[in-house]
């Protein structure tokens, strides 16, 4: 008996009889579907014996990722204002979720060309720091300083080859640095992203650069009130990477190697070189070159998407969360009332509801090209993202980005269920 098969569809050719498929992967014998409906058996499905040329079929339809593609158009509803430098400027994004008020939350945004800045939701800045060229930015909250728990913020500054650090004022939302002392990368720094140990309740932050190194350090509070770290690990991609995030319940870090592909190493110190790769570049992927900025779509029960920044053709790709990333779908911001998006680095999103404008959720891009002006950011609710696809993205307003994650207790039997 022949078993063809890949996450979504699986045939045998022999006996004229369904065929329960073995597990295989660390997928159970059952899985839920993309959108939460249910149990389904990875049962086989009869080819009568002699079907040789429908095998073929599959198999050519197995060996083009590109024939069940699915891309979708969205638009922006809301735009921050230009970068204060002019050329490559803006690069990437990162939400802050106020603690109170939702929508008094804000984007912090990177001009890699001098520094960072703060938007309100509806993108009006309201800071800037000429604090360097600013190129990643992440953030954590609950990180333990100076006997409070605040909300830090990292960022890659690409002028001295440190890493940046800030915590926001709730009460103004402005950024303030903390950082102890010059936290010195011995990598050409170029991106960066910020990890929560489920298991430990460590923070780290992994910053890489365009040779295709990267450190993994860890932060804490120097005793004084200030941020320092150290570093704790260090990892060779191959070429350049930039993009990257982690993911503080699963425990995976995810990079993007620009001309390759996107891999998934394991985000504790400990978790050594291995690695899986989640797609690739080129007819056998769904991205085009370069591989830019990754995100997570955080939902209940260990599921949600990584997001990834095809920046090759200009779209935005879609896989599942965990388990073994299977391909979702693949969106794009077009032209509406905003002008669309295109060649863009950065990305962040939340599920949570920031108030009237983004109940929902909202994704933000980096722009590339903001016609008659500088670099910007552009905002997408949500549901239109989740709505667009078929079937239907997960909407969550349940999962707290605020809250202290905790690992998924193991399913019955030790398998784990992602």
């Amino acid at each position: 008996m022949w078993i063809i098969g890949n996450s979504e569809l699986f045939l045998s050719i022999g006996p004229a009889a369904p065929v329960d498929l073995p597990y295989d992967e660390g997928k159970p014998p059952w899985f839920e579907d993309r959108v939460g409906r249910g149990r389904r058996r990875r049962t086989g499905t009869e080819l009568k014996p002699g079907s040789i040329g429908l095998a073929v079929v599959v198999l050519s339809l197995l060996a083009a990722p590109w024939s069940t593609a699915q891309t979708v158009s969205v638009t922006a509803t809301v735009e921050t204002d230009p970068v204060p430098n002019g050329g490559d400027a803006a690069d990437d994004a990162a939400i802050w979720i106020h603690p109170t008020d939702p929508a008094l939350s804000t984007i912090l945004g990177t001009d890699k060309r001098g520094g960072i800045a703060v938007y309100d939701l509806s993108g009006q800045q309201i800071q800037y720091l000429p604090d360097g060229r600013m190129n990643n930015v992440d953030l954590r909250y609950n990180f333990p300083l100076g006997g409070e728990s605040i909300a830090l913020v990292t960022a890659s500054n690409r002028t001295d080859d440190t890493l940046a650090v800030y915590t926001v004022d709730p009460r103004t939302r402005m950024l303030r640095n903390v950082a102890a002392d010059s936290l010195m990368s011995g990598l050409n720094v170029y991106g960066s992203c910020m990890y929560r140990s489920a298991s430990t309740g460590e923070y780290y932050n992994f910053v890489n650069s365009n040779g295709g190194g990267v450190e993994q350090w860890r932060l804490f509070d120097n005793g004084s009130g200030g941020v320092t770290g150290t570093r704790v690990r260090t990892l060779n991609v191959g070429s350049i990477v930039e993009g990257c995030v982690a993911d503080d319940v699963l425990g995976d870090f995810y990079i993007g190697e620009e001309n390759v592909g996107i891999w998934k190493y394991g985000a504790e110190p400990g978790d050594g070189e291995g690695r899986t790769s989640v797609d690739v570049t080129g007819s056998q992927g769904h991205l085009v070159a370069d591989v830019e900025g990754l995100t997570l779509y955080y939902a209940t029960g260990g599921r949600g998407y990584l997001i990834a920044s095809s920046q090759g053709n200009d779209t935005f790709v879609l896989y599942e969360r965990g388990r073994r990333n299977t391909y979702v779908a693949t969106f794009e911001i077009v032209p509406g009332a905003i002008d669309g998006v295109d060649d863009t680095d950065g990305i962040d999103v939340t599920n949570a509801p920031l108030g009237p404008a983004f109940p929902d959720g909202v994704f933000i891009a980096q722009d590339g090209t903001n016609p008659g002006a500088n670099q910007n950011y552009k905002l997408v609710r949500w549901d239109d993202i989740a709505t667009a696809v078929d079937p239907p993205l997960r909407i969550d307003l349940v999962w707290d980005p605020r809250g202290v994650p905790l690992a998924p207790p193991p399913p019955p039997g030790g398998l784990r269920v992602e």
